[in-house]
């Protein structure tokens, strides 16, 4: 693996990158709490099915830049990250695979730049739109996300999720996944990313930035919700504590060519649940 940093929408995002030079690029982004160790079990197979693997920390996460406002952290502005650093490496389409808030902005990235996917390839994440929708319309799933609105508490969250080495923070994640998801070396893996200064504030202000855009949706003018027009694949473990399965099939249905496959007994974490099957459908896929 190399490490480096590169310059993207007026920030520095740190950056991983494996693989033969002339492989086709797989970018792929990581969600809420981890970084880019998030990806440690596709990296190695998709680097021996030949593809070049990109592995950004993204914005507030790790050692990439923590930039100040809530603002900041607005779902378009994080996907005109990833287009930078299409640009930065010389890609005029790539292959986009995002787990949790990585997948909220390969979505976003789909949305807004369809010209510049070759496919999407989506991790327990619904298309914004039906999410939104769902959260307004659903109180089993407006239920399930409590925590985001825990997360608009300013400076309490950050000091609660902090404390006693971030244990609530550790306990919620190991809560969220089987009891072998995470070891503890993952752990101590996580805790070094959390600890770099300004990241818990920069991890949260995705759900603050989230929430005020949501706002703004519910009191806004409505518009259709989008299509997505690029090929989709959808890999989903049905055991996710915050999101429910029922958002995959309306979320198929906004793409013009979606395939969801779901994992009966894996957690929100399927990357880690199902490495194996998860790699071989994104492999199958993305030849």
């Amino acid at each position: 693996m190399h490490s480096q940093f590169v310059k993207t929408n007026n920030i520095n995002l740190h950056v991983m990158t494996d693989g033969p030079q002339t492989g086709t690029p797989v970018i792929l982004l990581h969600g809420f709490p981890e970084f880019s160790y998030g990806w440690r079990k596709q990296i190695p197979a998709l680097v021996a099915a030949g593809f070049r693997v990109i592995v950004p920390d993204q914005r507030g996460y790790n050692f990439s830049d923590k930039p100040k406002g809530i603002s900041s952290y607005d779902v378009d502005v994080l996907a005109e990250d990833i287009i930078g650093l299409f640009d930065h490496f010389g890609i005029e389409k790539a292959f986009l695979v995002g787990h949790d808030w990585g997948a909220v902005v390969a979505w976003t990235v789909a949305l807004n730049h369809p010209q510049r996917l070759k496919k999407l390839a989506i991790l327990n994440v619904p298309h914004p739109d039906v999410m939104t929708d769902f959260v307004l319309h659903n109180s089993a799933q407006r239920k399930k996300s409590w925590y985001v609105f825990f997360f608009q508490i300013p400076a309490y969250v950050e000091w609660f999720l902090s404390r006693n080495n971030f244990h609530n923070m550790a306990r919620m994640l190991v809560g969220s996944g089987r009891k072998s998801t995470f070891t503890s070396q993952d752990l101590t893996e996580y805790k070094k990313a959390w600890s770099q200064s300004g990241a818990m504030k920069g991890m949260l202000n995705w759900y603050r930035a989230a929430v005020r855009r949501g706002l703004r949706y519910t009191f806004g003018k409505k518009s259709s919700a989008r299509r997505v027009t690029v090929p989709t694949l959808m890999l989903w473990g049905k055991r996710d504590v915050a999101l429910s399965h029922e958002m995959v099939e309306p979320s198929i249905a906004l793409c013009d060519d979606g395939k969801a496959v779901l994992f009966e007994k894996s957690t929100h974490w399927v990357q880690h649940d199902e490495a194996d099957e998860v790699n071989k459908n994104l492999i199958e896929f993305l030849r």
